[in-house]
């Protein structure tokens, strides 16, 4: 208790035994507490320790020796006590204020509905409120805010009912209650209902009601609301909610008319019409507002130049981002955490990746937006070793992952951390308990896909309470990934049946796995009916996969023609697709066509040279095969080696094509050796070529 910090042995034990008599002991409750204030006064007096605490005994003890207290000097108290935050001192006003009967003066017993509604305790709240024999709609309003803040919805409207008579507070109350616990559809019926009560809303209520608001038509109702009640100009913060309304559902347009219909003009306006423009997707509009704001003069705030950055960094845009970085210095904001970790966030996405960590180094304290931030640059680049070191400093700093955090670590150990430790970072997950929300549970699934762990994510997927359609088209991928096509298409069936409509992102999922699975006469069926039947038009990544299929089927003319009559412009990533196909049905002549096209979009890429070449060599075509080779010199054309990796216990060990020498090389040889004369006593006929990826050998 606060009394403790500056009491004595004493007084603490006359305190233990204050809280040992029953409420309905008052007359001793009263004399016990008398007696430890008056004596923690001269003491604390004689010591020159004039704490608050003290200043707030010897007030409630000049109340005690009064003997026509106001109600002013036990309101001041109420107040005093709230600075204070302390439950024992409001309690010993209540006390105080019943033994004097003050407890039915409705404007104290406001005051104490107040206070206790404020420290959470809404059961003496609730006493407090049912003490007031006269109670007005302040009472009622106050207990009604009261429970939304502990999340007793329930106990709210029931009392919300009960009311006598409502004003408009009341029915802010109720709206913003809802509002607040994130029930935004109950919120608006609530404003239907008040609506229909007679009651006109206010500018506060307004207020409320559009921050609920998740589709275009409510959003233009309630916006035609209130421009028939005249607040629409002359409200400054009901201007800048509309704009931040109609910048959350993406209409931009309409949010500038909001902006440029207003009469005054505030920071918050320029901060919302700038966060309108970045969340609706229109950069270039967020740059020209932000140099708008700073030529009518008014100064950005952390919020602005947070925002800027973010916008710099969406853009790729380096120069403007060293700008507002440099305002940022000039302005002292890189001493907030949200400000550097936008930079530090904008340096790794324009590619300089050493400027987000010398400005890392050079923050005196860390958190979690910094770390996470520095996490996810690391992750960008492919510094995954990186990633999972300052991941784990963060957890020796006792910073607390967040869901960002894990989404982060997750990207990167899908890609180089052996499974093991993939592991333990989802059980780490789990011990956080953000294993709930649906992006870091999409996140798992991927990481245990791209392990070739993909029953451990179909178990994760099958757990997850909430599926969006990420979650579903990870697992459609994940799937088709390893080569398991027809559970790929079982879930896409339990998409169409259950989930969100698919989108171009699940057709290219599950027409890979047709590909990879063999599913020929499946996917041209569903690539057949992906506009009719899914509303889903036809982009490039979907004839890849289609080419994909034909090709890996043998229908290379089929792929060809497939190639040339489809209504985009065919790709080198394309091409690059029907000439594996070629290399792999042993299709010299159609191979030949094909890298001349891929040649001509990409004339510095190794892979058409290197298929001829490999092509011409399993014929003991040997001039020909010299002749691409002369050919890929004398155009500068470099070949790029390709490279593999494999994670054992702690270590990642690389290993680049055409590489003689390893770690343990002779052994693994030997291995190799062995495991190929097994698999010749099985029947398997040797081949004299390898797949070839679009970047380089594999």
């Amino acid at each position: 208790m606060i009394w403790a910090l500056f009491l004595s042995k004493e007084s603490n034990i006359q305190i233990q035994n204050l809280s040992k008599v029953s409420c309905q002991d008052e007359r001793r409750r009263h004399e016990i507490l008398t007696t430890m204030i008056s004596y923690t006064i001269k003491t604390t007096a004689r010591r020159r320790k004039f704490t608050p605490s003290f200043s707030f005994a010897q007030n409630l003890h000049r109340s005690f020796s009064q003997t026509n207290p106001s109600v002013s000097l036990y309101s001041n108290l109420i107040t005093h006590c709230l600075s204070l935050k302390s439950l024992t001192f409001a309690e010993s006003i209540h006390a105080r204020l019943v033994k004097i009967g003050f407890h039915r003066n409705t404007f104290l017993g406001n005051r104490l509905v107040d206070l206790y509604s404020r420290f959470g305790d809404m059961g003496s709240s609730s006493q407090a409120f049912h003490d007031i024999p006269n109670k007005n709609s302040f009472t009622w309003n106050l207990l009604v805010m009261g429970y939304f803040k502990i999340g007793c919805l329930e106990s709210a409207s029931q009392l919300f009912d009960e009311m006598p008579e409502r004003d408009i507070v009341s029915w802010n109350s109720m709206i913003s209650g809802y509002a607040l616990n994130g029930l935004m559809e109950y919120a608006l019926l609530v404003f239907l209902e008040m609506q229909e009560a007679g009651l006109r809303p206010n500018g506060f209520t307004f207020s409320i009601v559009v921050s609920c608001v998740n589709s275009s038509r409510h959003g233009k109702e309630i916006h035609g609301s209130i421009i028939r009640s005249g607040l629409n100009s002359t409200n400054v913060v009901l201007g800048n909610s509309l704009i931040d309304m109609y910048g959350n559902l993406g209409l931009v347009d309409y949010a500038v008319c909001a902006f440029l219909l207003m009469e005054e003009l505030d920071v918050i306006s320029w901060n919302s019409m700038i966060s309108a423009c970045k969340k609706s997707g229109y950069w270039e509009w967020a740059l020209d507002h932000f140099g708008l704001m700073r030529v009518t003069g008014f100064l950005p705030d952390q919020f602005t130049v947070s925002t800027m950055v973010t916008v710099c960094a969406n853009l790729r845009d380096l120069e403007n981002g060293k700008k507002v970085f440099a305002q940022c210095i000039r302005m002292g904001f890189l001493s907030n955490s949200i400000v550097s970790s936008a930079v530090i966030d904008m340096f790794s996405k324009c590619d300089r990746l050493e400027d987000s960590v010398r400005l890392f180094e050079e923050m005196h304290r860390w958190d979690s937006a910094l770390c996470n931030s520095m996490i996810s640059g690391y992750s960008r680049h492919g510094f995954a070793g990186d990633a999972l070191w300052l991941f784990l400093l963060t957890l020796r700093e006792n910073l607390r992952p967040t869901e960002f955090t894990f989404v982060s670590i997750l990207s990167s150990a899908s890609c180089l951390v052996p499974a093991e430790q993939g592991t333990q970072i989802h059980s780490l997950v789990i011990k956080s308990g953000s294993d709930s929300d649906v992006i870091v549970g999409s996140s798992l699934v991927d990481m245990y896909s791209k392990s070739g762990l993909v029953d451990a994510a179909m178990k994760i997927f099958s757990k997850m309470v909430i599926r969006d359609l990420v979650s579903w088209n990870t697992m459609i991928m994940g799937f088709a990934r390893n080569g398991r096509g027809v559970e790929a298409l079982q879930i896409f069936g339990e998409l169409c049946k259950w989930g969100p409509p698919p989108d171009r992102i699940t057709l290219a999922g599950v027409l890979l796995a047709c590909s990879y699975g063999g599913l020929v006469d499946e996917g041209l069926s569903i690539f057949s009916l992906m506009q009719e039947k899914y509303g889903v038009m036809h982009g490039v990544e979907h004839y890849t996969c289609m080419v994909d299929m034909l090709g890996r089927a043998g229908k290379l003319m089929e792929a060809m023609e497939t190639i040339e009559t489809m209504p985009h412009v065919p790709t080198a990533s394309i091409w690059g697709v029907l000439l594996g196909a070629c290399m792999i049905h042993g299709d010299v002549e159609l191979a030949e066509r094909v890298a001349e096209r891929v040649m001509e979009l990409e004339p510095h890429t190794s892979l058409p040279y290197l298929v001829l070449g490999r092509m011409h060599a399993s014929r003991g075509r040997w001039e020909s095969m010299a002749r691409v080779t002369k050919a890929m010199k004398e155009r500068g054309v470099k070949k790029a080696t390709g490279c593999s990796w494999i994670g054992i216990k702690n270590n990642i060990f690389v290993f680049r094509a055409n590489e003689i020498l390893h770690c343990g090389g002779e052994a693994m040889y030997s291995m190799l050796r062995l495991l190929a004369w097994e698999m010749l006593d099985e029947g398997y006929k040797s081949q004299q070529y390898a797949l070839v990826g679009d970047g380089g050998e594999e």
